[in-house]
């Protein structure tokens, strides 16, 4: 009944071997909130690892809380946060030296918050990019591919980031990935 999906979905592999999808729109990364200045100059999960003295706040049972354990950082420094506005508090009175969140969350929870003293790192070094595609139906790949032909020219002409830019997006975060790199099964 459509010719074409626009929802929002990430691309997972399971997801791509049901749809075709066109090349990344919409991405999102790991995103850290800080102490202005980044003190202890955390710019990855690794990084808060290798300090022993850094604890990084994160959702319970989420993607943040599995990337900072992924990444060795011990059990014990890796605070669950029951939302945002606590993982905020829990920054700015110095019981975690970092919160993680995707970018788009992170950045609306420290524009919020308005504090001189918060700063963003963003995107998280190492950490995955989550993107979404335009998803047409399997055996339509030529009408995918015209549609990916037209979205190159946009991203290439500056214009994609124009569009999607003020609304929190990275343009540059859609063009560092790819459809293949996206769907493959990890």
């Amino acid at each position: 009944r459509h010719d074409v999906i626009t929802a929002g979905l990430f691309m997972k592999p399971e997801r791509c071997a049901a749809v075709a999808y066109s090349e990344p729109i919409l991405c999102d990364a790991e995103a850290f909130a800080l102490k202005k200045g980044n003190p202890l100059k955390l710019k990855s999960y690794k990084d808060i690892a290798d300090n022993p003295d850094a604890k990084i706040g994160a959702p319970g049972g989420g993607t943040e809380e599995k990337l900072a354990l992924e990444a060795g950082v011990p059990r014990d420094r890796v605070i669950v946060v029951p939302d945002g506005q606590s993982g905020l508090k829990m920054l700015q009175d110095g019981r975690i030296d970092a919160y993680s969140l995707p970018v788009l969350s992170i950045n609306d929870l420290v524009a919020k918050a308005n504090d001189p003293e918060i700063e963003v790192v963003a995107p998280v070094e190492g950490a995955p990019v989550y993107c979404d595609g335009a998803a047409f139906k399997k055996g339509d790949e030529a009408l995918r591919d015209a549609f990916d032909v037209e979205l190159a020219k946009l991203k290439e002409s500056g214009e994609f980031a124009k569009i999607i830019e003020p609304y929190g997006f990275s343009a540059a975060a859609a063009m560092s990935t790819t459809r293949d790199k996206l769907c493959a099964a990890k």
